[in-house]
């Protein structure tokens, strides 16, 4: 099961962001600003976003196994469409239609996750997958800038789309049935929509997941803000990277792995509330590292903003699963996966924008205000007693 859910985060998260390192490319070849270009982005996450709740509605009702193979296979096959676009509206399109396809796998994996191991192995199990969609990104984005120097940004994507379709099949021969598609009989439709309307209130009446919301908002946003602006700022002035060099920044990803894999001990240890807002001030701290034009400093505070990002998805994910109400865990999985992705498309594209309006400290000061804000949001609904101090025990 490891390996099926890794195999579907690697492609699904390779061919979400693959653009993200040819941005700069993509303004050059069609005249565009960064805000403009990020687009490529936006729509895939932003379609991403509006998809996941209907999806994860509908994995109530035909289980989550057909789900997730429907979404790996249908993102691929767009993946491999891509690179034919003949304009830069088709290609968003396109990004689009492959980002909606995609809200399958994030929208209700933790769900499944629980329904297999029960909630108290889901935060080593989400860990696992969260590590496994961090080196999809970053496999999909250090693809695509090696190559676009020598292929251009269409062979590009080529190359990711064909990365892609072989994790995909990995995924189609691996992934378990779900334990509830097995054992429990299905009740008549309207029976079944009854229950996901209850559902969703559900999912958005409990505090303690409401302040998760807030943080996959805001964290993702200010991580795909940075992102978004840092193949501008590592091919411009002062630092003056070749587009392959400067996609070596993604190596970063490999931090989000750690990170994300081996949070379920620190959740043990020392809880849910210290794990996240120890995790979000790290991220933070890297992204203030970032300020000078160093590129050492620079390439110190990717790694550490990515270490920090990674380990608090991964607890407000797994904090999501655990608390959601019984039969509204595909509700709760999907709206804080609308969340998250809400903030990758609008946080990345405003971030982008006050970049090229206002410089990089700007965005610096715009992404940290941001995470500040989700701090006080999961202190504040923790502090209240919305949930138990420590509820998961350490992984492994």
């Amino acid at each position: 099961m490891k390996v099926a859910v890794a195999a579907a985060g690697i492609s699904s998260f390779a061919l979400l962001y693959a653009p993200q390192p040819v941005l700069p490319q993509l303004a050059a070849q069609y005249h565009l600003d960064p805000g403009a270009a990020s687009l490529a982005i936006s729509v895939a996450t932003g379609a991403l976003a509006i998809a996941v709740l209907p999806i994860a509605a509908l994995s109530e009702i035909v289980g989550r196994r057909p789900v997730i193979l429907t979404s790996v296979i249908a993102a691929a096959v767009l993946g491999l469409l891509l690179p034919l676009a003949p304009s830069y509206g088709v290609l968003l399109v396109l990004r689009a239609l492959q980002g909606a396809a995609i809200a399958g796998f994030p929208g209700v994996a933790a769900a499944y996750l629980v329904e297999k191991l029960g909630k108290t192995g889901v935060a080593a199990a989400v860990g696992a997958m969260i590590a496994g969609n961090s080196v999809g990104g970053m496999l999909g984005r250090l693809s695509a800038g090696f190559s676009a120097e020598a292929l251009g940004y269409h062979g590009a994507l080529i190359v990711v789309a064909g990365v892609g379709t072989l994790f995909t099949v990995l995924t189609v021969l691996t992934l378990p049935r779900s334990r509830r598609a097995a054992r429990e009989p299905k009740p008549a439709i309207r029976e079944q929509l009854r229950g996901v309307l209850v559902g969703v209130g559900a999912a958005l009446g409990k505090p303690v997941l409401l302040a998760q919301y807030v943080v996959g908002l805001l964290a993702m946003g200010s991580f795909v803000a940075m992102y978004n602006a840092a193949g501008f700022r590592l091919t411009g002035a002062p630092l003056d990277l070749s587009p392959a060099i400067a996609s070596l920044v993604f190596l970063a990803y490999a931090m989000g792995s750690v990170s994300s894999a081996t949070v379920g001990k620190l959740v043990g240890r020392f809880g849910r509330l210290r794990t996240a807002v120890c995790a979000l001030l790290v991220t933070v701290l890297g992204i203030l590292l970032t300020l000078p034009d160093s590129l050492v400093l620079v390439v110190l505070g990717f790694l550490v903003l990515t270490g920090g990002f990674f380990a608090a998805h991964a607890v407000a994910n797994s904090w999501t699963a655990a608390e959601a109400p019984e039969g509204a865990r595909g509700q709760a999985s999907g709206t804080y996966t609308l969340t998250y992705y809400l903030g990758s498309s609008v946080g990345g594209t405003v971030g982008s924008i006050v970049y090229a309006h206002a410089g990089w400290g700007w965005l610096v000061a715009a992404t940290s205000c941001w995470l500040l804000i989700a701090v006080v949001a999961v202190t504040f609904t923790a502090r209240r007693g919305s949930t138990p101090f420590r509820t998961v025990p350490a992984a492994g």
